[in-house]
């Protein structure tokens, strides 16, 4: 494999357009937030069918002032799930509030709404469901739930731009919706994110919560009426949002076909090896609604004399790249110690021990996903009980 360049399990897509809108940002002179920003804005608005939106300098920051336009704060519970970015409950945390976690749907991988009643105190003021892989919750349901209990639903959709719910992009439709742009998203701007709002109002708020809480008042005066941060993007950022923004439809296409054969690889590589009987418990085969930011499987690891991580090396060591995306939140350290157990929420568990993210990005082959799927069920063959 040495003379194979190495496949990572994900890359970023930049044109020398983008490259090019970038130098003439530098050159300039106006490279922090500024035309390029309020453009990038304005067309993401459009996009989200007339939604007011702000950016700001990441996907993390983008939850963390969601919930403070949402007025959630100490004593306050919000509802999640316990597989995602740890920064989905961090940012819970960061405003005083109390992540209550909530088991997964095995399907999907996604917050199982069917068990969110259950843990609805007096105290819950919102659910934060995260879509997986860019697959969205049940959006009926989502919002039946909050209307029943009261609550507001701040959706982590950092993967799922370009996703869809019964036609609606994901962002169009909603209360407070994050998005995440970083390197690694369908839509990259290096670092940064969004946050799609209902009104105006909430959305002149986040701008003060994003810059120091500064309100201008004519050339020569401002004021600062709310304690904000530090949380802006550039225009450097900006403008290859733009141009990824134009080519989103191209990405999305190419990460369907390469899903598909994925789907056709694997099971064909898996038949042909005469292991049937392992479920690697592929994603919810949907080319309507998901957006297929990632592809991944569930290593059967009770079948197998072998665990993820020497799986993970194998095929490292065979030129792929792979990533764990989600190990479970409630087995971290901080959250031991703030008394979670992660046999609370088993399923996730489990997942968050076995799940294995594979190569995916608009660069790909179909090439490349053969010998992809290959691999990976020759380990799987090497290891089988």
């Amino acid at each position: 494999m040495a003379d194979t360049p190495f496949i990572p399990f994900t890359r970023p897509s930049f044109d020398q357009a983008t490259i090019d809108a970038v130098g003439e940002v530098l050159r300039s002179g106006w490279v922090t937030s500024g035309p390029k920003l309020a453009e990038f804005e304005s067309a993401l608005s459009d996009y989200f069918g007339g939604r007011p939106v702000r950016c700001f300098a990441n996907g993390t920051a983008t939850m963390k002032i969601a919930l403070q336009v949402a007025g959630i704060g100490e004593g306050d519970e919000v509802i999640t799930t316990p597989i995602s970015w740890v920064a989905t409950s961090n940012v819970i945390l960061g405003v005083g509030a109390k992540p209550v976690f909530v088991d997964i749907d095995p399907i999907t991988r996604n917050l199982d709404l069917a068990k969110v009643a259950a843990v609805v105190t007096s105290k819950t003021r919102a659910i934060m469901p995260v879509y997986l892989a860019g697959l969205p919750v049940n959006m009926d349901e989502l919002h039946s739930l909050a209307k029943q209990y009261k609550l507001r639903v701040i959706e982590d959709a950092a993967q799922a731009i370009g996703s869809t719910w019964k036609g609606h992009k994901i962002g169009s439709i909603g209360d407070l919706v994050s998005f995440s742009f970083q390197a690694n998203k369908n839509l990259s701007t290096v670092e940064g994110g969004c946050l799609v709002f209902n009104n105006l109002d909430e959305a002149k708020l986040a701008e003060k919560l994003r810059l120091q809480g500064v309100t201008r008042q004519g050339m020569d005066g401002m004021d600062v009426d709310v304690l904000g941060g530090k949380d802006n993007l550039t225009d450097v950022n900006a403008v290859i949002g733009l141009h990824q923004l134009k080519q989103l439809p191209q990405f999305q296409t190419k990460r369907a076909e390469l899903a598909r054969h994925y789907f056709a690889t694997l099971r064909q590589e898996m038949k042909t090896a005469g292991l049937e009987s392992l479920n690697l418990e592929l994603p919810p085969e949907n080319f309507t609604e998901t957006n297929w930011h990632m592809f991944q499987v569930v290593l059967p690891l009770n079948q197998l004399h072998v665990d993820r991580a020497q799986v993970m090396t194998e095929l490292k060591e065979m030129g792929i790249g792979t990533g764990v995306h989600y190990p479970a939140i409630t087995g971290f350290s901080l959250y031991k110690k703030l008394g979670y157990q992660v046999s609370a929420t088993p399923i996730a568990e489990r997942i968050g021990k076995s799940i294995l993210t594979l190569p995916l990005f608009p660069g790909l082959t179909q090439v490349n996903v053969e010998f992809i799927s290959k691999s990976l069920v020759a380990i799987l063959k090497k290891h089988a009980k």
